[in-house]
Formats: structure tokens, C-alpha cells, sequence
């Protein structure tokens, strides 16, 4: 080949490589611009915590761009703006993450952790959302698969919630027919699937509703494992992500909330 036509060749390919790049990273580029704290009914709250355990290492990395901060902010205000849109609860706060290490936890009704399988807390963190769930709060935990990610989960929860049964919740409990009735749940993927049609990670291959109840029998953990709702938030918008995931995500995530305000 004459050198003219290599170099054109390498400068295409170079071209393509680039455009396949943007293509399927591009969109990660989100920008949110908080505005300010404003009195509100509900704050989107988004929790913050150590990780001490991920893929089998331990990084202590409590930081932005932590475990804790998965998918944010672009799946959190993508659930915001659906609950300003569809329900009457009143939000017009942004975005808020609350730390463990701060009593300020005790200030919103609601909050949502995700990669909760590498998630660990000090004596002081564990009581303070023991005392937290037990004084009306409510906790969503999604986006950890599989055997492995289930018992260092449970490692943390035990620390919280030591005696706390967990249980699978039924199609017809409250939580499911408080805002939509939702009679037919399943898996709902990362964004991985796409690409690949998979449904489940790891060994996660069914999908588990789950929660842990006060003595009164009130939801104060609601545990989405084996699934990935904080992608089907953030994916909505994207043609390829079937709408059956996201629209029953974003359903669960109101029935969720608006469960959680009404006890």
C-alpha cells in the first residue's frame, strides 16, 4: 500500500475509533446544577457512607465518586423531576446526600443507597441509622447482585439491624398499591443489556423484593437486590433501554416514596 493512502487508512480508522468512543461514553457527560436548599415535604436524599469492601479489596474510599455515588446525579434528579411530574408531594429542593457521620440524617423521610455490598459503618454510623430507621425513616437499597454482594450487605445490616428478620415481599402488600397498583414485577437490568439482552450479574439471577419491618409491621428497609433501578432511572431516556424496565422502575421508586411519607 502507497504511504498517501495508509495514512489516509490510519486517520479513518483513528476517525471511527473516536466516534465509537463518544458514542458509547459520550453520554456519561452529565452536567446538574444544584440550586438552592428550599423548604420542601421531601428531599431526594442520596446516602453516603465508607466502602471498605469492593470486588475483594478494601479502599476505605468515602469520597465523591465513592461507591455511595454511583449513578449520581443523573438517576436521582431523573426520579425527581418524575416525582414532581406525577405526584403531588412537594419537592422543589435539589438533590441532597446525607452522611452517616452527621445527625442531619434525621432531617429527611427518605434515602437511597445503592452498591450497598461495599457499604460499612463505624459503632457511631450503625446506631445513628438504627436510631434513624426506628424513628420513622425509610431506607432503599439497590444495585448489588448475587450470593457474595448479598452477605456483605447483610454484614452491614446486621451491624444496623441485628435482630430484624428480612422477609420477600408479596405482590399484594400496601407498598405495591399505595400510588400505582403494580400486580407484575420483574428483573430490572443495568444498562448492560443493551448490549448484551442479560438481565441479571454475578449469580444474581432472580430478582429479590425484599424489605425488613418495624414492630408495627412498617417497611423501613425496602431492598431491591439482583437488579439495578438506579440504571433504568438514568437509561430512561436513552431509545435502546427498553421502557418495561424503566417504567417499572420509576413506578416502584414512587410507590416507595409515597409509602414512606404516608407512615
Amino acid at each position: 500500500m502507497k504511504p498517501v493512502p495508509l495514512i489516509s487508512a490510519i486517520l479513518l480508522l483513528f476517525s471511527l475509533t473516536i466516534g465509537l468512543y463518544a458514542l458509547q461514553f459520550g453520554r456519561q457527560r452529565y452536567s446538574y446544577s444544584m440550586g438552592p436548599m428550599v423548604p420542601s415535604e421531601f428531599y431526594w436524599t442520596r446516602l453516603q457512607y465508607t466502602s471498605s469492601y469492593a470486588g475483594g479489596s478494601s479502599f476505605g474510599y468515602r469520597r465523591f465518586a465513592g461507591s455511595w455515588s454511583r449513578d449520581y446525579p443523573k438517576a436521582d434528579n431523573d426520579c425527581l423531576i418524575a416525582l414532581r411530574r406525577l405526584t403531588r408531594i412537594n419537592s422543589p429542593s435539589p438533590l441532597n446526600v446525607a452522611d452517616l457521620d452527621s445527625d442531619h440524617i434525621f432531617d429527611y423521610p427518605w434515602i437511597y443507597a445503592v452498591d450497598v455490598n461495599t457499604w460499612t459503618f463505624t459503632d457511631e454510623e450503625a446506631k445513628r441509622l438504627h436510631d434513624y430507621l426506628l424513628k420513622g425513616g425509610f431506607l432503599m437499597v439497590d444495585d448489588f447482585h448475587g450470593t457474595d454482594d448479598w452477605e456483605h450487605f447483610m454484614a452491614g445490616m446486621r451491624m444496623v439491624l441485628p435482630d430484624r428478620p428480612v422477609e420477600d415481599l408479596k405482590d399484594e402488600d400496601e407498598i405495591y398499591h399505595v400510588l400505582y397498583d403494580i400486580n407484575e414485577k420483574f428483573q430490572i437490568p443495568s444498562e448492560v443489556y443493551v448490549n448484551t439482552g442479560r438481565t441479571y450479574e454475578k449469580d444474581g439471577y432472580v430478582p429479590k423484593w425484599r424489605a425488613i419491618r418495624d414492630d408495627h409491621g412498617r417497611i423501613m428497609v425496602a431492598i431491591c437486590a439482583n437488579m439495578h433501578l438506579g440504571d433504568a432511572w438514568e437509561w430512561a431516556d436513552d431509545p435502546n433501554y427498553p421502557e418495561k424496565f424503566s417504567g417499572l422502575a420509576f413506578r416502584i421508586v414512587l410507590n416507595y416514596i409515597t409509602y414512606a411519607m404516608h407512615h
